[in-house]
């Protein structure tokens, strides 16, 4: 029987040249009429998914050797698209509008690549076909036009209407939110058609938005009956029996404890640290054995699978695993005993992992504590807390000795620690956001974040030497350009990074993050550092971590809510109940099984931080909503050609539109991300402190838009002849994805950040920011969310140089100033103020007074930034 791998790695080879059934029937020596139809048949599928072609004289091959990539598309709002390729060495290729085809975001196609720009520059291509839709209903708001209606999605990658007949409105009116099942695609200039599937409710009601953004992404919500009944037949309790015959390691005598936050109810990790005779630390993770409860391929398994993990929405969670379970049997509550799977690690002084041990377990746990009575016992030594865990305090304490001698360890390393600030949006009993709190991160989360980083490793280096099918969390090196790119805007800032492209190692990285900790540029740095990596991901080979530095990486710590850990989980218990390695039939099904539950899991993964970021972008909207002509301090977090981001205290981020800057006329020095007053020479920088007002808050894109306050009327300048009026606005392409990063702070709610492992906030679980791959990707991009820091002034003045350029000042009881410009109407500074020698070469005064009719009148330090003609 041959296989599809046979039948690819076969059409790859160099020499093949493509080739009609027969002669594939040939030359596979196929002779059984059974075994021919499966051949046939694996062509078809094979043939229908756009893994190999069929040509017009009737051959087969594969799109690769045909000048085709296969891969994902990944739209923007403004027609655009970039393929991301299937093979991970192929750069990702831009696609106009005109070229898509009917395509639209998420389906997979096959392209074939037009252009290519000069030494090595951007690949330009074209959609031949689309294999595989990924839109197939969309969530919007209805337009009815009494005789048909339009459906106006809510993703704005979506940028056509869907058209409706009136024989499909199926009961929906104006202005209400609906789920349509897409029934015809676009072609050329026509619409794509739909039927309303579900009305939502009005766009305004309560609860909508959230509905609509479950919708939107097309999440699960209720389990299917069979699922629930298969949950309902777990025990409530274990039995003695049952761990006596499991042949369990009993480890109910030992202090163990779990640290979650307050309004934690699925407890899937607990702890406990012991110091040995000889100096060193005793480690142990006790993970819940969920894979004991949800056996392969059973109902239950299925429908984890499918879900990927869990969705923390502002306002709800979405289980990949019923109540019954994640909250119930698999929950390691305080006081009962639970089977767990255990890791526990021996430290010398140096932290290495000196032994450890991997097994199953049985324990109970002495106290479900939470972050903040951890955080109030080990810094604040709370004595009301201190005597009622009295027992415990002294374990706490060898904790965070250890958690932060892993730390250093682990930063000694270089591995990359981002620190951005986080908040939770407070909703009230019907939805409506009343509130927005920072989170913090406390030696609490910090030891309950090393721990699960310690053990993920050491799992996944010791099953990578027991050589069985098992799944990675991977992290490869940035891309040496986008690396590159970020190199030189770090040094605009004055940092230098040592290293050379894709020789740099990460412990450069976390150098610079530590040489601007508390600076203005922090945060911008920080970010577009982030934006430069690739995304985290699931794979059957491991590759190693680039932002934790580690070589082995995996997720073992929380498979109430992962997949890929539920998967290792059984892998584990399998080759310890087998004696340390698999049998050869399971051995090959689960190699063939691992790159897809990888796959599977990593799009489950972009989904939900996808649905996550929409809902808090959406409520901190709403949250601004009533305060639209309120002031607020603020810190400029990004400057653009059209503006400026400015984010509150609370995190909220707004834009300032360079039309708002009413006192000058501003200009935009890239190379110093600043805004430059052409009167005044006032500049506005990454990191100033401002005060703003919101000016209106759009929940349509769930954008606002800030005002400065005490900003003047701009005074009319003087026109030159042949100059025009000057100052024009860039505008528009506000959209910034501020996006979840790599690796780490993997919070239940959850923004994950690289080289962090928590949950509320622990493990190092993934919830990427999608970077490097096309729009949203890490491409140093002078739009995107940037710094905060302390700040200097709102706005300071500053010269360039002679001050040349009209950036200086004028003298008390100057002259008007004229604006120099050439012919064709090219900005080329200021007149200097009377009396004074700015020029090369000594030209006075009279020199000065000349009106430029030809030429640029000498040198000039300012930026060129054209004119409006007349």
């Amino acid at each position: 029987m041959i296989t599809e791998q046979q039948l690819l790695d076969f059409m790859r080879e160099t020499a093949y040249k493509p080739m009609t059934y027969q002669e594939l029937e040939q030359h596979f020596d196929i002779k059984d009429a059974e075994d021919f139809r499966e051949f046939l048949k694996l062509l078809n599928a094979l043939e229908e998914e756009g893994k190999i072609l069929l040509t017009s004289t009737n051959r087969y091959g594969v799109p690769e050797r045909m000048d085709l990539q296969r891969g994902r598309l990944q739209a923007h709002a403004k027609g655009f698209a970039f393929l991301i390729p299937e093979d991970r060495e192929h750069p990702d290729v831009y696609i106009h509008a005109n070229d898509l085809k009917s395509a639209m975001n998420g389906d997979t196609v096959l392209i074939r690549v037009s252009s290519k720009g000069p030494a090595g520059g951007r690949l330009e291509g074209e959609v031949v076909r689309i294999v595989k839709r990924a839109v197939l209903q969309v969530v919007g708001v209805f337009q009815s036009h009494e005789a048909y209606g339009f459906v106006l999605p809510d993703d704005k990658r979506i940028n056509r209407d869907i058209f409706i007949p009136k024989t499909s409105f199926n009961g929906a009116v104006n202005g209400q939110k609906v789920v349509v099942r897409i029934v015809s695609y676009p072609e050329g200039r026509a619409a794509a058609e739909g039927e309303v599937l579900e009305v939502l409710g009005h766009k305004d009601d309560p609860g909508v938005d959230i509905l609509s953004v479950i919708r939107k992404h097309q999440l699960p919500e209720a389990f299917p009956d069979e699922v629930t009944e298969e949950a309902e037949k777990a025990p409530d309790a274990i039995t003695e029996e049952e761990i006596v015959r499991q042949g369990r390691r009993d480890l109910r005598d030992k202090i163990i404890v779990t640290i979650d936050g307050e309004d934690a109810k699925d407890l899937d990790d607990a702890v406990n640290v012991e110091r040995l005779p000889n100096g060193n630390y005793r480690l142990g993770v006790h993970i819940a054995d969920v894979g004991y409860y949800v056996r392969e391929n059973s109902k239950l398994d299925q429908e984890a699978y499918n879900r990927g993990c869990s969705v923390y929405l502002v306002d709800r969670v979405i289980p990949m695993l019923p109540h019954r379970l994640s909250n119930g049997i698999c929950s390691l509550n305080p006081q009962v005993d639970r089977l767990t799977l255990s890791c526990e690690m021996e430290f010398n002084e140096h932290m290495k992992v000196v032994k450890h041990d991997i097994f199953t377990s049985v324990i109970k746990t002495k106290e479900r504590m939470t972050y903040t009575n951890v955080r109030k016992i080990l810094e604040e030594e709370d004595a009301e807390l201190m005597e009622r865990y009295k027992d415990l305090v002294d374990v706490f304490g060898t904790m965070k000795e250890l958690a932060l001698k892993l730390r250093a360890n682990r930063i000694r390393r270089g591995a990359v620690d981002f620190d951005f600030d986080e908040a939770k949006v407070i909703v009230d009993n019907e939805g409506k956001a009343v509130d927005i709190v920072k989170r913090e991160r406390t030696i609490a989360e910090q030891i309950i974040e090393e721990f699960m980083l310690a053990a993920n490793e050491t799992v996944a280096e010791h099953f990578h030497w027991l050589k069985v099918p098992f799944l990675y969390r991977i992290h490869e090196d940035p891309d040496p350009e986008k690396l590159q790119n970020f190199m030189a805007f770090a040094a605009n800032f004055g940092h230098q990074i040592k290293g050379r492209g894709n020789s740099i190692h990460p412990r450069a990285l976390q150098t610079l993050l530590e040489d601007i900790q508390g600076t203005k540029e922090q945060t911008v740095l920080s970010t577009m550092m982030l934006r430069s990596m690739k995304q985290a991901k699931y794979d059957a080979e491991t590759t190693g971590h680039f932002g934790l530095a580690a070589e082995y990486y995996s997720h073992f710590t929380s498979p109430i809510r992962r997949y890929p850990d539920l998967v290792i989980h059984r892998v584990i218990r399998e080759v310890l109940e087998n004696g340390g390695a698999l049998t050869a039939e399971r051995q090959e099904y689960l190699t063939a099984r691992m790159p897809d539950i990888a796959q599977q899991s990593s799009e489950r993964e972009r989904v939900a931080v996808d649905a996550e970021r929409d809902t808090e972008q959406m409520k901190k909207a709403e949250y601004m909503l009533d305060k639209v002509g309120e002031e607020f301090e603020g810190i400029i977090s990004s400057v653009t050609s059209f503006g400026m981001f400015i984010e509150l205290d609370n995190t909220v981020e707004g834009l300032t539109r360079l039309s708002a800057l009413t006192d000058d006329y501003y200009h935009f020095d890239e190379q110093h991300m600043a805004l430059i007053g052409e009167r005044t020479s006032k500049v506005f920088r990454i990191g100033d402190e401002v005060k703003v007002r919101v000016a209106r808050v759009n929940m349509e894109d769930y954008t606002i838009d800030f005002e400065l306050v005490d900003m003047k009327q701009r005074q009319r300048r003087e026109r030159t002849s042949g100059s025009g009026q000057g100052g024009g606005f860039a505008r528009g392409g506000e959209g910034r994805g501020k996006g979840k990063p790599h690796e780490g702070r993997d919070r239940k709610g959850g923004k994950d950040k690289t080289g962090k492992d928590r949950k509320g906030g622990r493990d190092a679980a993934g919830k990427p920011k999608e970077a490097g791959s096309g729009v949203g990707g890490g491409g140093i991009s002078t739009a995107g969310r940037s710094g905060r820091g302390g700040g200097a002034g709102s706005a300071s003045s500053f010269g360039f140089g002679s001050g040349k350029g009209g950036y200086n000042s004028p003298a008390s009881g100057a002259s008007k100033r004229r604006k120099k410009t050439s012919a064709s109407g090219i900005f080329i500074g200021g007149a200097a103020t009377p009396g004074s020698d700015a020029r090369p070469n000594g030209e006075g005064a009279a020199r000065r007074k000349r009106k430029n009719k030809g030429g640029s009148g000498g040198n000039s330090t300012a930026g060129f930034v054209r004119k409006k003609k007349k």
